[in-house]
């Protein structure tokens, strides 16, 4: 060993590996909660773009007939111009679409499916990303130790599904 070079001492060699630990919990929890946060708008974009963007799309009403496990059905009047009636039209079943009600609705282009529109429609489209919210901020307040990012994104998730409550 050269005299004037210090020694490397132990505890220098583990606060490094404890630096690149952290590093890359800090660079992993990132990942996770960005995944996460993708797959909320992934799962929200199905729907989301019909709903808000609504000029040139087929807008009417359903008035809900039968239900099943997954879906219900009912007969679209339409309120456009340039929409058809239709005798059976799908609507994804929730908490917020019950038997005998009536919903203002937007066709899926190509399809007999119908999303609800307005407020509403814009608040369900967009539930899943709350969750997605709610999820990610577990992972940034355990795993990046971020308390008050943490807590924006809870709210921010519980204020998104509040509303989508409240809208049905």
């Amino acid at each position: 060993m050269i005299p004037a070079m210090p020694a490397v001492t132990a505890s220098r060699t583990r606060q490094a590996s404890h630096a690149v630990l952290r590093f890359g919990l800090v660079a992993a929890m990132g990942v996770v909660t960005a995944l996460i946060l993708i797959a909320g708008v992934w799962a929200s974009w199905d729907a989301a773009p019909y709903v808000m963007l609504t000029k040139g799309r087929e807008h009417g009403t359903v008035t809900v007939t039968d239900c099943s496990e997954d879906t219900c059905t009912g007969p679209y009047t339409p309120v456009s111009t340039g929409s058809t009636p239709r005798e059976r039209v799908v609507i994804a079943r929730t908490a917020a679409v019950r038997e005998g009600q009536t919903y203002t609705v937007i066709v899926k282009p190509g399809t007999d499916e119908v999303l609800r529109s307005g407020p509403a429609g814009i608040l369900h489209a967009w539930a899943p990303l709350g969750g997605a919210l709610l999820l990610a901020s577990v992972v940034v307040a355990g795993g990046l130790r971020r308390p008050r990012v943490a807590w924006v994104l809870a709210g921010a998730g519980v204020a998104l599904l509040t509303a989508v409550s409240l809208t049905a």
